[in-house]
């Protein structure tokens, strides 16, 4: 599966997501990482936060997990807050969640060729250095 650019494949993604998973989720509101996932949540996604270092906190209805191995339900996208040179450290997490999820989406500035490659390989589909927040209102109105 190739990397997803073309606004027919996010439109088609973002409108059919439900739950997002957002890896480096953050309480603080001014951080792109709190007010990206709180416009979703208020678009009506189910945010789950996750975040080892803010265990115990609750952001977007939800508790905070410390790792993506702790969601039990299915997540649609995973939305990526972490530096590109981070992300492999997260390949086992994602390819080992049952089931695994549709697409990763690494935020504007977060760019990894061979990580996403990794994923494609594994038939999760990938959104490299996009926003979010800013796709969906460009696309679908919010």
């Amino acid at each position: 599966m190739p990397e997803l650019t073309t606004d027919a494949d996010l439109r088609r993604v973002l409108g059919a997501a439900r739950t997002i998973a957002v890896l480096g989720a953050h309480h603080d509101a001014e951080r792109p990482a709190h007010y990206v996932p709180a416009y979703l949540h208020d678009q009506g996604y189910r945010i789950l936060p996750v975040n080892a270092a803010a265990v115990g906190k609750t952001l977007f209805g939800e508790p905070v997990r410390a790792s993506l191995g702790e969601l039990k339900e299915p997540v649609d996208i995973v939305d990526v807050f972490r530096r590109a040179d981070k992300l492999d450290d997260h390949l086992p997490e994602i390819l080992g969640m049952s089931p695994r999820p549709k697409l990763v989406w690494l935020q504007l500035g977060i760019r990894n060729d061979a990580f996403a490659a990794k994923l494609a390989a594994e038939g999760i589909e990938v959104v490299q250095d996009r926003c979010t927040l800013a796709e969906h209102r460009r696309l679908l109105g919010g």
